[in-house]
């Protein structure tokens, strides 16, 4: 994804993102790692943006921090299933896009951390 393209808004950034490896795991291969390691990736793709929106939504500063704290082991975790999959050699370049952003999404969440 270019870098003037990226929305700043985190919670529509993170949409996006979830869409994307929605697309990413609707073209893997169908075998049965491919299958099981993208439902998982799927969850935790669409988490990272949940648990940020319930940040957003917090009762108190612990609350939103422990919200935080989750969406960026989400993205952590996207991370893994990412390089779990078995793309086809036309996916590498996109798979490669997924896991730079997700590391970029884990280092914004972890930015607001330091600064909650």
């Amino acid at each position: 994804m270019n870098e003037a393209k990226k929305p700043y808004d985190l919670e529509e950034r993170s949409l996006l993102f979830a869409k994307r490896v929605n697309g990413y795991v609707r073209k893997l291969p169908k075998d049965t790692p491919n299958f099981e390691n993208g439902k998982q990736l799927v969850r935790s793709g669409g988490s990272i943006g949940a648990n940020y929106i319930e940040a957003n939504e917090a009762m108190s500063k612990k609350d939103f921090r422990m919200r935080i704290k989750i969406s960026k082991k989400e993205a952590k975790e996207t991370v893994f299933w990412l390089k779990l999959t078995q793309p086809t050699s036309e996916q590498i370049n996109e798979k490669d896009d997924l896991v730079k952003e997700a590391g970029e999404l884990m280092n914004i969440l972890g930015a607001i951390l330091v600064k909650s």
